[in-house]
């Protein structure tokens, strides 16, 4: 059975972001992501994980303004140097919280610019990310996202991330697989899981529709844990979703799928 790792921006938010690490390790998640660090100090963050007895899984290289909808800066061609400014952010993060990880959202397509240029502009930023990261022993993961969710968001799907990919033609990029933004884009999760296992270093999870915890939708999640099992999957599994009432009236999928 893969590991998972509460993502602590969806879950246990009734609480204090510093206390989601305690709660998260109660409720018997061994790991734990979330979207950003870097409104606290990585000092603090590291006393939680470590009270906790908990990995720090993976976050989000500084990705715009979150607040006023943007959704990562990487194919921006204008925000070139605070993309790179923030490579250096994560890579100072991660050295303190100890993950190996870091996740590069490539955010929404900028209108009025060449379609040319915003993939240029994601490539060659990915490839200074992926170069980075690697002298910091640390690896870099991109994120194919649903148009639904996120209208206009620039990667979405997994046959245009392997394309990116390829062009980058580093060998420290890598995919984060989630199951709920692919079963809305492309299906045939299993078959998609299997064939690109040597590049998928992160996978996330909720049900759909709704977004809400396993169980509650049309993916069979008794059968994709297992076959991520099959097919040799040994990274961790981000419990990424909205509770469909209460973090803690949701938890019961764990005992479910028996994953603690």
């Amino acid at each position: 059975m893969p590991r998972f790792a509460a993502n602590l921006s969806m879950l246990f938010t009734e609480q204090d972001f510093l206390a989601r690490f305690k709660a998260a390790a109660d409720a018997g998640f061994t790991g734990v992501e979330y979207l950003f660090p870097y409104d606290h100090r990585a000092e603090e963050i590291r006393q939680q994980l470590d009270a906790n007895g908990l990995t720090q899984v993976l976050f989000n290289l500084p990705a715009g303004d979150w607040g006023q909808g943007e959704r990562g800066i990487a194919c921006h061609p204008e925000r070139v140097e605070q993309f790179r400014a923030g490579v250096d952010q994560a890579i100072a993060y991660a050295q303190v919280l100890g993950n190996t990880q870091v996740n590069c959202l490539a955010g929404i397509r900028p209108q009025g610019v060449d379609e040319h240029q915003v993939r240029a502009t994601f490539v060659d930023n990915l490839r200074y990310a992926a170069e980075r990261l690697h002298k910091a022993g640390l690896r870099l993961v991109m994120e194919m996202i649903n148009t639904r969710d996120i209208p206009g968001f620039y990667l979405n799907t997994t046959a245009q991330a392997l394309d990116i990919q390829a062009e980058v033609g580093s060998d420290n990029l890598f995919l984060q697989y989630d199951i709920y933004h692919m079963q809305i884009m492309e299906g045939d999760l299993a078959r998609s899981l299997e064939a690109n296992l040597a590049l998928i270093n992160h996978v996330q999870l909720a049900d759909n529709p709704g977004r809400h915890e396993p169980g509650t939708g049309e993916i069979n999640y008794h059968f994709l844990f297992a076959h991520l099992d099959r097919i040799g999957y040994r990274g961790w599994v981000g419990a990424e979703y909205k509770p469909l009432s209460t973090t803690e009236a949701g938890l019961g999928w764990l005992k479910t799928y028996n994953v603690v």
